[in-house]
């Protein structure tokens, strides 16, 4: 009974010292800050708004010249025949397509892009992150960004390290 008591003490101070060594070893950073204050999302971000603007002003255009070709019809529709009305109306039907079909392909493009840019960013950070946890002998490193689940954040803050790694 005595030797059980002296291992079942060892054994609660062995795994005791074990929690306190991996507890210094965890880090936590705020991943999406972090990307975000990155120089080439800032340029990929500039990027993004000057591609959006250019499809945006497509789209109007397109959308003008449906809007001003659907006014002149019905404007003119009680002077032509019902054969020319229910071609005008075929034709402004295959424009609104071809408008919506601009406007999902534009939006499309603008997601695929940002995916594209946005993959380098985060696997430049990734490694950041990861050079800097083995340069502090980290074991562990969680996100701490808003909803991601870390209720408390006790380890070592990598935020400012990452950032010095990253050169901005």
């Amino acid at each position: 009974m005595k030797n059980f008591k002296t291992l079942l003490l060892i054994a609660v101070f062995t795994l005791g010292l074990g929690g306190v060594a991996n507890a210094q070893k965890m880090g936590h950073i705020d991943f999406e800050k972090l990307v975000a204050e990155m120089p080439q999302t800032k340029k990929l971000k500039q990027d993004m708004e000057k591609l959006g603007k250019t499809y945006q002003e497509e789209v109007e255009g397109m959308a003008k010249k449906l809007d001003a070709k659907m006014k002149k019809y019905q404007a003119e529709q009680n002077a032509q025949t019902k054969e020319i009305n229910e071609i005008r109306a075929q034709e402004v039907q295959q424009e609104n397509a071809r408008y919506e079909q601009l406007r999902q392909t534009a939006y499309q493009d603008m997601q695929k892009k940002q995916a594209e840019g946005l993959q380098p960013i985060i696997e430049t950070a990734q490694k950041a992150i990861d050079d800097v946890a083995a340069s502090k002998s980290i074991l562990y490193v969680l996100d701490s960004s808003m909803g991601k689940g870390l209720l408390v954040s006790k380890g070592e803050d990598l935020f400012a390290a990452v950032k010095a790694k990253l050169g901005f």
